[in-house]
């Protein structure tokens, strides 16, 4: 089960403030990243390093990964050094808090309950200032028990946490809450663009969008983007066609989800990636959409 001797992967946009967020509650945190250099500012503040992922369960009881894709969860459970190799003792978990595959996940679960170890997908839904200030929205799949005794992890995290079934769960609702803010992120977009081709400046449009009734926290987030023209990735968009790819990849064929499916697609392959999500304006923008 849960406890306060956590074990971390990942230190990227969403990983470093959670880990702070944790170290600060008073958990015990030992972190690997492939890249060693970003474990220095939590070494200060007293986490401690591994050199592997399988090290980290010599220090941990509970490891938590936060990494990009499929990939590199798979790469940090397989080989000699993975989590795989190291987990032999029972009463351990594996929480992961990246947005993968269903499949993905049930196949490395299948995996680790070989060897004794229990796993929760927990994806979130927020980016990056949310995590700063630990109100994340977590969605989680896997046995109540497991999830329950992980609670004061979720507590520290995030605002809310939801246990919604069996392993896989959480990774189906946190496709969909991303098939949502693709759409409302395009739309949002498109209402700007359209906007501002007609003569009605970003900031005026953004302005009368964040005082209506179709105005949102989300809306409000990303109006200095539209306004200043900049998209410093909160969310890379990137991340978004990949999630996206994944929704279509579980079955997803609604006219709508298809169609933003291949917008965030095509504006990936041109090289606005890196950006925040909502670059797609630029997309939308050159194509005349």
């Amino acid at each position: 089960m849960a406890t306060k001797r956590i074990g971390w992967i990942g230190l990227g946009n969403m990983g470093m403030p959670m880990v702070k967020n944790l170290l600060k509650a008073g958990f015990e945190v030992s972190v690997y990243n492939r890249t060693v250099a970003k474990a220095a500012a939590l070494v200060e503040l007293g986490a401690s390093v591994a050199g592997s992922p399988g090290e980290l369960w010599e220090k941990a009881d509970t490891v938590i990964t936060m990494v990009a894709d499929d990939n590199a969860l798979r790469q940090v459970h397989e080989g000699p050094d993975g989590l795989l190799a190291g987990a032999g003792a029972g009463g351990r978990v594996v929480i992961d808090m990246s947005t993968v595959s269903p499949a993905t996940t049930k196949e490395l679960a299948a995996k680790l309950a070989a060897r004794g170890v229990d796993y929760l997908d927990a994806p979130v839904s927020g980016s990056v200032k949310p995590a700063e200030l630990g109100q994340l929205v977590i969605m989680v799949g896997g046995k109540k028990a497991v999830y329950e005794a992980a609670a004061p992890i979720f507590e520290k995290l995030g605002k809310a946490s939801f246990h919604l079934g069996e392993q896989g769960s959480g990774n189906n609702a946190k496709l969909a809450i991303n098939l949502f803010l693709s759409f409302t992120m395009q739309g949002l977009a498109e209402a700007v663009n359209f906007a501002r081709e007609k003569g009605v400046a970003p900031a005026e449009m953004m302005a009368v969008i964040n005082e209506s009734a179709v105005g949102s926290a989300f809306a409000k987030l990303k109006t200095p983007n539209f306004v200043n023209d900049q998209y410093p990735a909160a969310f890379a968009l990137k991340l978004m066609a990949k999630d996206l790819r994944l929704v279509k990849e579980q079955g997803m064929h609604s006219p709508g989800g298809l169609v933003v499916e291949e917008s965030f697609r095509q504006a990936a392959a041109e090289g606005l990636g890196e950006e925040d999500l909502s670059a797609i304006i630029k997309f939308i923008a050159t194509k005349g959409l």
